[in-house]
């Protein structure tokens, strides 16, 4: 047996299995069986595209506080230099979507499936002013919705005003092209500059008891205050959550906590006039009619592709939806049989809500999993669902600081995951996935890179001990467009998603391109249907088994 699995965490599931099935033994066929279960167990586009995600140089997992500032600042120096300044005196001076200029180069009646479709955009103001730098954010997407169709475009930026639209014709039939302007590049140059001035766009209230005394006081991850601070510090990871120490009270008896959105602003008026909901998400190719997409009755063979794997590096678009179903373009995903695939294994999901849908999905879909009452509070509550025939178990966490939610959440078992990763010896059957984005958006760029850094770490920590353990990145999802743009666009997850891609591009992991299936999909929903998170768990299935 490894050593590993003697550590804290592994010996927990042991012990839990164990003695759920002496009282399974004692209580089979009997009503008290699964009250008897019911116990209190804690279970613990520049160089950012990724060249292989095998490591090609050794694990390094020590690195100093000092060595993760430098890596900090090196990744916000290239993300400036992506996004430049972009000052401007008027809004008839921005992209405009009705007075840019699309061209389709070497257009046809009708194109072969597999065929690459390029559009050259050129943008132009709103006088028509051809522009003479790039940095708008596009999305570009085509689909069928008879076919419940649809894929992302490559859009490629020349940062002279034009750019390459590419798109990969994977379907044939009537096909539907869609090119949007979600922010001109000064209203993405002013969001990127808003979301790193100021760490209060969300107002944090957390709650102390001491017996029967309750008090509320302002939390934040940056809190200016002159009154007395208590530090929540994360020493391994230097990182810190602040709350003004309520009088008479110590800093251990906080308890819950909630959160708001603060009225304030870091955008200008000018500026602000970019995020109305007529200026923002408009279409390029407004009048542009479909084009027709032929099998061609070509004799070639198509080429076997390999089953999906860890390791394996991402195309641009990574896949495309037909019939409600996710291919993607590099490997070949397999229809797997849940129950016997998650035999055996423990599942850990770490992260928002977008990945406790799949912890939902699970339970909704395998009928033999059992909740596990952990006696927690709240809708962010840890959750443990177990399948003591099968083997199966699986957890949702909620992550670390900061965590957004307007409804009360309790605190008392808050864990950063990679202090959860620390914990976790892992093996073969063990299986990690880490969702991180949403709620970071709000707060400027320094946090969620330094919270990626050191998960980076975490992992590397764990292939040393357990090199078998499967750990998988789940990317942001797409959100709605128009909802509190300067907190929540989704410019930020964009950006966030560079930066996963480069932090963890030396690890092999597997990652679920959610920002991509997202557009695919065209949801615009942060909280995906579940036709998404299917397909986005389907993807799970086929990396482990």
């Amino acid at each position: 047996m490894k050593t590993s699995i003697t550590n804290r965490r592994s010996l927990l599931v042991l012990l839990f299995i164990l003695a759920s099935w002496i009282i399974f033994m004692v209580f089979q066929n009997s009503a008290e069986f699964w009250t008897a279960l019911k116990l209190s167990i804690s279970l613990h586009q520049w160089d950012f595209i990724m060249k292989s995600s095998c490591p090609k140089v050794p694990l390094s997992p020590v690195v100093s506080p000092a060595e993760t500032d430098l890596r900090i600042k090196e990744i916000m120096k290239k993300l400036d230099q992506l996004i430049p300044p972009r000052p401007f005196t008027h809004i008839t001076t921005t992209t405009s979507a009705a007075h840019s200029r699309t061209t389709i180069l070497n257009p046809r009646d009708t194109y072969c499936r597999g065929d690459q479709l390029d559009i050259l955009l050129e943008v132009r103001d709103h006088l028509g002013r051809k522009k003479e730098y790039g940095g708008d954010f596009l999305r570009a997407r085509m689909s069928s919705p008879a076919l419940n169709a649809g894929a992302s475009g490559k859009v490629t930026d020349f940062n002279n005003g034009t750019y390459l639209v590419s798109f990969t014709v994977f379907w044939a039939g009537q096909v539907s092209l869609s090119l949007l302007l979600i922010h001109p590049s000064e209203g993405a140059s002013a969001l990127w500059r808003a979301r790193n001035q100021g760490y209060d766009k969300v107002i944090f209230t957390g709650r102390f008891a001491n017996g029967s005394t309750h008090v509320s006081t302002d939390c934040a991850v940056v809190l200016n205050s002159s009154s007395e601070l208590c530090q929540y510090l994360d020493a391994q990871d230097q990182e810190a959550f602040y709350c003004v120490r309520p009088q008479h009270m110590p800093c251990a008896a906080l308890t819950h906590m909630q959160s708001k959105n603060k009225e304030v602003s870091y955008l200008n008026k000018q500026e602000r006039m970019l995020f109305e909901r007529s200026n923002m998400g408009r279409e390029i190719m407004e009048n542009f009619n479909t084009i027709n997409v032929s099998n061609c009755n070509t004799a070639e063979t198509v080429p076997v592709k390999k089953k999906c794997k860890l390791g394996m590096t991402s195309a641009v678009p990574s896949g495309h939806v037909w019939k409600d179903t996710w291919n993607p373009v590099s490997c070949n995903l397999t229809p797997i049989e849940m129950n016997k695939c998650l035999s055996g294994k423990v599942i850990y999901l770490m992260g928002d809500s977008t990945i406790r849908q799949w912890m939902e999905y699970f339970k909704k879909n395998i009928n033999t999993l059992k909740s596990v009452d952990l006696h927690e509070f709240g809708k962010l509550q840890r959750q443990l669902v177990v399948d003591l025939d099968r083997n199966i178990i699986i957890q949702w966490q909620k992550h670390g600081y900061p965590l957004i939610g307007s409804l009360t959440y309790s605190v008392k078992e808050i864990e950063y995951i990679a202090r959860a990763i620390d914990i976790t010896g892992g093996d073969k059957n063990t299986v990690i996935v880490i969702s991180l984005g949403q709620h970071f958006r709000p707060f400027p760029i320094d946090v969620f890179i330094r919270r990626a850094i050191n998960v980076h770490k975490a992992v590397q920590r764990l292939f040393l001990r357990s090199p078998d353990t499967v750990v998988i990145i789940k990317a942001e999802n797409t959100r709605e467009m128009y909802t509190d743009v300067e907190r929540f666009s989704d410019f930020h997850g964009y950006i966030q998603n560079l930066v996963m891609k480069d932090i963890f591009h030396d690890l092999n992991v597997g990652i679920i391109d959610a920002w991509d299936i997202t557009i695919a999909y065209g949801t615009n929903n942060v909280h995906p249907p579940v036709s998404v998170v299917r397909n986005q768990i389907n993807i799970l299935l086929n990396y482990i088994c």
